[in-house]
Parts: structure tokens; sequence; C-alpha cells
């Protein structure tokens, strides 16, 4: 029986995920969460995993609920502790910088990890594919994209590739409205198509998380940047594709379900079947090109690439305080992209290690936060 680890078990991946480990009856060593007690508890309850690690600050309430079979840690170190878990596959879903740590963890640990925490690749791309060989770990990615440029892959030589092309819904505001600075938390939060967390699905109405793919890409296949082309496909149906250099093009298809990407970076290349409707053939497929103007935040993402070093992290970091300070009502929408070029702009140039990506993640915190104070002072 497979075993499989669930890092973010309480969020939209990880609880994604865990149907899947319903599908197939597959046991769960262990599940690391953040502040959901009851649901991290209802989950302990069903798979009765061997460790749970949870916030210090609902450990007491966590614990008096476990079954007997099942330890609880805690706090960062418990989360690595539940990644380094013995297990046939580790899924890294818990959000943003965060899940870095315990990313690492379970790949010095020699495991299997089914990567869904995009900023560890992001970030640290180049150290984490060192840490990967040097530990005989593996990874496959979730992302629905990467899931997609990953199968496509299959059988071919990027020797043969001259393109990946990752594909965009658009977000909620690819028609409109005109005035993006109007938008509210509640409008931006209305995916179209997937079921998200709240800082992803901001990201996707920036196109920031497409620009996060980007760079994940770069890292991910090891191919330049001029050669990842993004679209936008507002059924999104077709996850990625791949040209080839005598013209041929692949592309992965299939509903907007994560729970197919998740299911293949916990079994692939297994295949096992779902018990989900084929998707109908028929219908309208656009493919159209990003509006950048409109959306600064995807360029920056290329722009943080082409720089390298620690130009990502730095981009990250003050990402995820734009988003924040967006969604508590303190700067507008189109802050975000402001907040992102500023903080890029002031960030020195510095080779990429972990040290210097720690710096870099707090000093870029620390700027995000002052630029954001300064906007709200003049009202944006």
């Amino acid at each position: 029986m497979k075993t499989v680890t669930v890092l973010g078990s309480t969020g939209s991946i990880g609880t994604q995920a865990l149907e899947v480990v319903r599908w197939h009856g597959y046991r769960v060593a262990g599940l690391a969460a953040g502040r959901n007690a009851d649901l991290l508890v209802a989950q302990a309850a069903e798979f009765r995993p061997k460790l749970v690690s949870c916030a210090p600050t609902i450990a007491s309430q966590v614990a008096r609920h476990l079954p007997p079979e099942t330890h609880l840690v805690s706090g960062p170190e418990g989360s690595c502790e539940v990644a380094r878990l013995p297990a046939d596959r580790v899924l890294a879903a818990i959000p943003g910088m965060a899940g870095l740590e315990p990313t690492m963890a379970a790949v010095r640990a020699g495991r299997h990890v089914a990567l869904a925490n995009k900023e560890s690749m992001v970030v640290a791309g180049p150290l984490l594919w060192q840490a990967v060989a040097e530990a005989q770990a593996d990874l496959t990615p979730v992302d629905s994209e990467h899931s997609g440029l990953h199968q496509s892959l299959n059988g071919e030589s990027l020797d043969d590739v001259t393109a990946m092309v990752l594909t965009a819904s658009g977000g909620p505001f690819l028609e409109g409205p005109e005035d993006l600075g109007t938008v509210t938390p509640a409008e931006a939060l209305r995916h179209p198509n997937w079921s998200m967390g709240p800082k992803v699905t901001i990201d996707s109405a920036t196109l920031f998380n497409k620009g996060l793919e980007v760079l994940e890409t770069h890292y991910l296949f090891g191919i330049p940047l001029e050669k990842i082309e993004v679209v936008i496909h507002p059924q999104s149906l077709i996850h990625a594709l791949i040209r080839f250099r005598d013209g041929s093009i692949k592309a992965q298809i299939g509903p907007h379900d994560m729970r197919l990407p998740i299911q293949y970076g916990l079994t692939g290349p297994e295949r096992p079947q779902v018990p989900l409707a084929n998707l109908p053939l028929t219908g309208r497929w656009d493919l159209l090109e990003p509006d950048r103007a409109r959306f600064p935040s995807l360029g920056l993402a290329y722009r943080a690439g082409t720089i390298g070093g620690v130009a990502p992290a730095a981009l990250n970091a003050a990402d995820e305080i734009a988003v924040e300070a967006f969604l508590a009502g303190r700067i507008r929408f189109t802050d975000i992209p402001k907040v992102l070029e500023e903080v890029l702009d002031r960030t020195p140039a510095s080779p990429l290690t972990w040290s210097a990506i720690t710096d870099t993640d707090a000093e870029a915190r620390q700027q995000a936060r002052r630029i954001i104070a300064d906007l709200a002072r003049v009202g944006g």
C-alpha cells in the first residue's frame, strides 16, 4: 500500500490530496497543518497518521483529540519532523516561504517530493536540485502547468524543445473593469475556474502567480527564460504546451480539477483510474496574448529571473506582504505591482546561498512594509 505524507493538509491542495488518498485507500504517514485545529483533528481521526504537526498556538487544543497512536509536534521544526517521516511520497503544499524548510527536510531525508510549494523552486531552485542530488531524493511537480510540462516531456529530449508554454486563465479581471484600482478583495477572490487559497487566488488575478510559474519552469527544467511563453486560456483546459524544433507541439489537456495533477504527483508515472467524468472535447477554446501593461507583475517576474541570484526571493517576499496588505484593505489592487517593483529596484545583487535567501527575504519584507505605509499615507 502506498504511503503518503501531506504537508499543508488543511489547505486547498492538502484537502484535495486527501481526497485522492481516499480514492485509492493509501495510508497516511504524517500530516502537517497550520492553525485549523478542527479540520486537523478530523483528518487525524480519519487517517490515523503516526505524526501530526500544527502551530504552537493550537497545540494543546489539538492534542486533546488525537487518536492514541498519533503523536503531536508543533512549530516549524514539527513540520520538518513530519516531512522526514518514511513515506513513498511527500506532498509539499505548505504555501509561501513557510513551505521551504519542510520541503528541504523531506528532500534531505531522501524522500520523493510531490512539489506543490512553488516558492521553494522559485527562491532556491539550484540549491534545491543540489540537495535532491546529494540525498538521492526525487521530485515531481504538482502545479497543473508544471505537471503538464513534466508529462509532455515523457519520452522526449530537452535538446529538442524550443519553447515551453504556460497557460493562464486570465483571472477574474480578464475582461474588466478598465480601472483595476477600484476592485475589491472580494472581487479579486472570485476566480472563474480554480478553487485555491486566498494568496494564490490574488496572485492569479494579478498574473503574478503565472510569473512565479515562469520562474519555477526556468529552474525545474533548466530552460532559458526567453524560451518560456505565457498565453491566456480562459477555459483552463489546456494546462501546458511544448514546442519542438521540428515544429510539433505537444499539449497536456484535462479538466480544471487539481486532484488530477495532485494524483500524478503522488502516483506518476502510474495513472490509476479516477471517479471523474471524462472531459468533453467540444466547445470553444481560446488562446490569447497576456496584457503585460495591465498586469505588470508578470513582467517583473521575468525581470527577477533575468537578474537571478536572490532577486526572485525578494520579489516573492514582497508579494506575500503586498497581497496581505491588499486583502486587509490597506492598499489598492494596482498597488501590488508597485510594491514589487520598488522592492526589486532596491534589492542589491547577491549570489544564491541559504543565508542570502534568509537575509533577502527578511529585508524585502521590511522594505515592502515601508513602501505600503508610504502608499497608505498618500492614498495609493
